[in-house]
């Protein structure tokens, strides 16, 4: 039997060989992972195809993307309620909005073409972004180069923005990933501040979760449990046990709940490199993207590649 992570209603086992992609689609690093109504996946991935989608099962039933994305950077993806799919790719400045079978169908922004770095106008490098389940809002997070979380109708017209640059409350230090509960309450990834900051849908400041490191995978379940992914990018701290590289399930008023992973680096069945990504059937299973050769086997001398992908099966 597979080694299990977690803990008490939160404990998985990996499920080895779960995902049957077939040759020629096999990718680098995974980046991002969406579940949609009906339990398929949608991986999000740096390579010649750039959107794979398997169903519950693991069997492969398509690919799209293919020639859309600069596949270095291609960051973010999320599933609406209403089963459309949203990418975001960081270098190209941009949100596209896809059916489920891949037909292009909306893109927010001028792709290819940044605004102006910290100025706070959209887009510089935006990191993710998520829909609202009440409103259908479109919540993205203008990352890398701005501080900013911004707010369009499900149609792309522009509502609102809120952030910047900074450690205060209410500013950010890369705005990393984005979920939205029923309450309307907008949770944020703030990575480089070590912490999670809460607000509502007109961008006022309700709470904010410290003690986090550098989160950036998020998802939330139809419960209302909130996952984050932790990550390490600083070398002197890989083999650091307890610092990055893990998930972490939470209430929506910040109790931690659990603890997933081993504390130390790795891609065993009971260990993570660097989530980015994450997503959430409707059985509680737990999906895991995860951008491993980015963080860490690009610095190793030779170079290697590592796990990026995985279902953690729920057995709590």
């Amino acid at each position: 039997m597979a080694k299990t992570i977690g803990a008490g209603r939160f404990t998985y086992e990996t499920a080895e060989g779960w995902d049957k992609v077939p040759a020629g689609y096999e990718f680098p690093e995974a980046s991002g992972v969406a579940i949609d109504s009906e339990d398929n996946v949608y991986i999000l991935n740096r390579g010649a195809h750039p959107v794979i989608v398997l169903d519950k099962d693991g069997n492969f039933l398509r690919s799209f993307g293919e020639g859309e994305f600069d596949d270095r950077r291609a960051h973010g993806i999320h599933a609406s309620p209403d089963d459309h799919i949203y990418t975001v790719s960081d270098s190209q400045h941009c949100i596209k909005k896809y059916t489920r079978e891949g037909k292009l169908v909306m893109v927010i922004g001028d792709e290819n073409q940044a605004a102006d770095k910290w100025s706070g106008d959209p887009f510089n490098r935006p990191t993710n972004m998520a829909v609202s389940p009440n409103t259908g809002d479109i919540y993205i997070t203008d990352g890398y180069g701005n501080s900013r979380v911004h707010r369009y109708t499900s149609e792309g017209k522009h509502i609102i923005s809120w952030g910047a640059p900074g450690v205060e409350p209410g500013e950010f230090q890369v705005p990393h990933n984005v979920v939205i509960d029923q309450d309307e309450n907008v949770y944020v990834t703030d990575r480089e501040n070590y912490r999670i900051q809460v607000f509502d849908a007109k961008g006022n400041l309700q709470t904010i979760w410290q003690n986090i490191y550098r989160p950036q995978a998020l998802c939330i379940d139809r419960n209302g449990v909130i996952y984050v992914g932790e990550l390490v990018m600083d070398d002197q701290l890989f083999d650091y046990p307890m610092v990055g590289h893990r998930l972490n399930a939470f209430t929506k008023d910040g109790k931690r709940l659990a603890r997933i992973g081993d504390p130390m680096l790795g891609d065993g069945p009971t260990q993570f490199i660097a989530p980015h990504g994450c997503g959430v059937d409707s059985t509680g299973n737990l999906y895991v993207a995860e951008v491993s050769y980015t963080v860490y086997g690009s610095k190793l001398d030779p170079p290697k590649t590592f796990r990026c992908f995985r279902k953690l099966r729920l057995i709590g």
